[in-house]
């Protein structure tokens, strides 16, 4: 065997801070060097935006200056491929600077290292204009590879306290720069605010600065090296110099602050990312059960007995029954895996009815798992916190598997392969996780429990906090965009949207997570507690950014909260504490179901319109789980401050935990700039200035067969060329919806811009609008109601070719409430007439033709004429229009998708309307026609029905 050191001339000797010296210059100079080439040569051309260009804009951002144009790029591309091998030796040399037998911690950094690098060749010289998806795939990945790296090397930094502090000054300072990045993006690409990009390309380029700093500060690490070349068989004559021979002694403590630890093992991190998918399941399941239970009442316009599979979460009253109870609390994983196969197999499940009942299983088993878990290891606070970190990461992994899949979580039972699930694709991954933990169980010895004093107070209060904890969780934050849309008002955009700022929310709840693990006093104290309940008044009150705000400051407490409330809850017998606990769930989950659906539930009418009720409940019910915890948490005395874990163990299994959070937050921001809208719409038909709208009502995205709809919508609008359409029946964020948004959906993938009409917390059913042309205000209304339903609408102004045309989308009242419906006749009658402009109403009406309260819709009073006075058979859609030139109108039928068919009509602007009377279809030019794909049988049961044919207008 060879020896691993040989003798020979020594060649040459390289000082290891010069490989760090010559990344630095060459990564600069790519940079510098293409600006001072754009800007002498192409100035004004690489300062030019899709809105402004010079002197409104008037520096350039680093895409334009290195991407665009010939010779700037070519000049950034040769110096980063001089760059490429100082980098890769820059990788190599940390590698060995930090490299410990027994630690796989130096090579994980040096692979992130070596991705990182080859991302960069990606996105270098693959440009936007080239390929503009590969372009954002390797420029995306590397910037997610860049937090793993830089921790990778805080964490492994040698112990000079010069380095250290570079690096956290310029890590902190990247990351920083992200935020106001974010924000002026947006001042450009959404509200086209002049000079917003300008501004925005400063701290675009302030990136590239700190991020090739922070490898600079490698100089200092490699002042210790030399790159030695030696001659081993003497061809040439070199001459011997001294070469450093001492090493950096091992260093035991080297991580920067009490959590991060270099000594990371590979099996406990498994352990970790297991731990989390099983909470991912639990989440996905339970979040799917009122979804499906809504499917019944739905369909059966009222209390239809299957409401009692709700009930399904109360099963912890088992752990009363000694045998259940040891059974649980020795085989809790055992439960975990019949819970995630019975959950994430209930898709194959046709039936409606039986699918309900197995996901009713699956929840009443995950429950129980859950619980005998935590109460298992009340004993040992460091495995009791990684469950209930578990169990809350597993949250925010939901949120952002919903937040990627446009608020759909894939792995439902209501998704399947059609619709875009990935049902497989889970039980797979589930299988592995559940398979490596029941491994993992066997191989590490079961630690002694240790005897606790018996709880103070009653266990009714810790239940409560459960209660209200979860039922907080569940409804506000299990997806991204649910405060949001409790804040949305309308355009123009004067608060947060749900793409990018939904990355906000799963932010703010891994902060809150991290700050209750770290600070729990501070946590369950009741000044925290204020605060929390602040947040929920302000989002509750108010709009905007300011009610966002709140629902900020909320979503950190209750995750901040979830930590010592389950910690506290353990401590008392676990049957009757979470057995109440989720009881008084249910309650809260019927209670903010009640407030919107009064008037198809016994005793509805007391709590009508009380969303601020079900707030104030549940901070109530909070705060009865704060009391116990202070009555149980000791001496007051105790430190208020920082709190890190009590052993080494306990800070390494938390690091683990953190770092997955970290990449939760990575995904989402990456699926925030990957879904960012380009607003670049245009209409199907802008020759002939026509506008093709239609109405739907959609009955909350699911079809007959208790499947997401959107999908089949999207092929159906798409097909049918619609440039303005009215939803109907659309506001799905609530627990028994699932907390979904079909209006991302749509609008991403049909390209229009999106209006949710009155939010969540206005009691309403909903309504919605989606539109090819820029929307340039909107107003929601709440039109008036004293005995039934609300009925909401929405006031919108479009650009459509130049000229402001109203579209209005309307849902009235039910017909056991004719008074109901004769005055929100007369609110819109008057709310129509009150715009000289043109203008379109996407209507429920709930009239016959031509009888009652139709006459007053169409009527001098509102100005307004009927598509299509002929047609007798209508009821509820209704299409009206004043001030343009009809030419068409369709009924289209709906296959299972919902109850009532999409009604489609066409129209132009800046022509007066025609005579009304019918024309051939063969008299009409070929842009005005509706499209040949649903005449006859149509596809996909779809098709021209009820006159089996278009009908055109002269």
């Amino acid at each position: 065997m060879p020896p691993k050191h040989r003798d020979g001339d020594v060649v040459a000797v390289i000082p290891g801070q010069w490989i760090s010296h010559a990344h630095t210059a060459a990564a600069y100079a790519a940079f510098f060097g293409a600006f001072i080439v754009g800007v002498a040569l192409h100035y004004e051309k690489i300062v030019q935006n899709e809105h402004f260009g010079y002197p409104i804009e008037w520096f350039p951002s680093v895409s334009a200056t290195i991407g665009d144009r010939y010779p700037e790029r070519a000049v950034f591309q040769i110096f980063i491929a001089m760059c490429s091998g100082p980098r890769f030796l820059l990788v190599f040399l940390f590698y060995c600077l930090v490299n410990r037998k027994g630690e796989s911690g130096a090579k994980w950094v040096a692979g992130v290292g070596v991705f990182r690098t080859l991302t960069c060749g990606g996105w270098t010289y693959v440009t936007s204009t080239d390929d503009h998806d590969w372009h954002d795939i390797f420029m995306i990945s590397y910037l997610v590879a860049t937090l793993p790296w830089t921790i990778g090397c805080l964490m492994m930094s040698p112990p000079n306290p010069k380095t250290i502090q570079l690096r956290k000054y310029l890590a902190s300072a990247f990351f920083g720069t992200i935020v106001p990045l974010v924000y002026f993006f947006i001042q450009h690409k959404v509200h086209r605010v002049p000079g917003a990009y300008t501004t925005y390309a400063f701290f675009e380029w302030s990136l590239v600065l700190l991020d090739v700093a922070f490898d600079a500060v490698t100089a200092f690490d490699f002042s210790t090296f030399e790159v030695v070349v030696k001659d081993v068989k003497g061809l040439s004559r070199g001459d011997k110099q001294r070469v450093q021979d001492a090493v950096l002694e091992k260093e035991k403590n080297k991580p920067v602050g009490q959590v991060f630890n270099a000594s990371a093992r590979w099996e406990e991190a498994l352990d970790a990312v297991c731990d989390v998918f099983v909470g991912f399941v639990f989440w996905t399941v339970l979040t799917s059960l009122g979804l499906l239970v809504w499917y019944f009442p739905l369909w059966h316009m009222g209390i239809s007995g299957y409401e009692a599979a709700v009930m399904s979460t109360i099963s912890p009253f088992m752990l009363g029954i000694p045998p259940i109870r040891r059974l649980s609390l020795k085989y809790p994983y055992v439960l975990h895996l019949l819970m995630g196969m019975c959950g994430l197999s209930a898709y194959l499940v046709q039936s409606p009815e039986g699918r309900l009942g197995q996901i009713s299983l699956a929840v009443w088993v995950g429950c129980l798992a859950w619980v005998a878990t935590w109460y298992r290891e009340r004993g040992d606070s460091k495995n009791l916190e990684a469950r209930i970190s578990a169990w809350l990461i597993g949250l925010i992994a939901s949120s952002v598997a919903k937040y990627a899949f446009q608020t759909n979580n894939p792995l439902w039972p209501v998704m399947h392969e059609a619709n875009g699930g990935w049902n497989k694709t889970g039980i797979f991954f589930f299988s592995l996780a559940i398979s490596w933990i029941l491994y993992r169980q066997k191989q590490i010895p079961e630690g002694t429990q240790q005897l606790q004093e018996k709880p103070k107070g009653s266990s009714a209060l810790a239940g409560l906090g459960i209660g209200g904890l979860v039922f907080g969780l569940h409804s506000l934050l299990s997806d991204s965009s649910t405060l949001i849309i409790w804040v949305w008002e309308g355009y123009p955009v004067r608060g947060p949207m749900a793409v990018p700022h939904g990355a906000w929310t799963i932010f703010t709840m891994g902060v809150g997570l991290i700050f209750g693990l770290f600070y729990p006093n501070v946590a369950r104290s009741w000044t925290f507690f204020g605060i929390g309940s602040v947040g929920a008044a302000v989002l509750t009150c108010f709009s905007h950014w300011f009610g966002y705000y709140g629902g900020l400051t909320l979503a950190f407490y209750l995750c901040a909260a979830t930590p010592f409330l389950i910690t506290n809850a353990t401590r008392f017998p676990p049957a009757r504490t979470f057995a109440f606990g989720f009881f008084s769930y249910n309650i809260m989950v019927l209670f903010h179901v009640w407030v919107v659906a009064y008037a198809f539930v016994p005793g509805g009418p007391l709590v009508r319109e009380h969303t601020d009720w079900v707030m104030a409940t549940t901070m109530i019910m909070i705060g009865c789980g704060v009391f116990s915890s202070l009555q149980n948490s000791g001496s007051p005395a105790k430190q208020m401050g920082f709190q890190p874990p009590p052993n080494p163990a306990g800070r390494k299994q938390r690091s683990y935990y953190i770092y997955i959070l970290l990449l939760l937050q990575l995904l989402s921001a990456s699926i925030a700039y990957l879904r960012f809208p380009s607003y670049d719409y245009t209409p199907h038909h802008p020759d002939n200035k026509l506008i093709t709208a239609g109405i739907w009502t959609i009955h909350f995205s699911i079809d007959d067969d208790l499947r997401a709809s959107e999908k089949r919508m999207e092929f159906l609008l798409k097909g049918a060329e619609l440039d303005l359409i009215g939803l109907l029946e659309s506001d799905q964020q609530k627990i028994i919806m699932g907390n979904r948004d079909s209006t991302q959906y749509l609008a991403e993938e049909l390209g229009m811009w999106a209006d949710y009409g009155p939010g969540p917390n206005k009691h309403t059913w909903g309504c919605a609008l989606l539109s090819r042309f820029p929307i340039v205000n909107s107003t929601h209304h709440l039109l008036p109601s004293p005995h039934g339903e609300l009925a909401p609408a929405i006031h919108a102004t479009v650009d459509a070719y130049g000229e402001m045309v109203d579209v209005f989308v309307f849902h009235s009242g039910q017909e056991e409430d004719p008074e109901d419906r004769r005055l929100q006749t007369e609110y819109l009658s008057d709310l129509m007439g009150s715009t000289p402009r043109p203008s379109i109403l996407l209507s429920y009406l709930v009239t016959k033709p031509q009888q009652g309260n139709y006459n007053t819709y169409v009527s001098d009073r509102s100005g307004m004429k009927d598509i299509d006075r002929s047609d007798w058979d209508r009821w509820c859609e209704y299409i009206l229009y004043k001030g343009l030139k009809k030419t068409a109108y369709a009924r289209l039928s709906r296959s299972t998708i919902t109850d009532t068919e999409l009604q489609v009509a066409k129209f132009q602007v800046g022509q007066p309307d025609g005579t009304g009377e019918f024309i051939s279809e063969d008299q009409v030019p070929e842009d005005l026609r509706f499209p040949q794909l649903f005449r006859g049988e149509g596809v996909r049961g779809h098709r021209y029905h009820v006159f089996n044919e278009p009908r055109y207008f002269a």
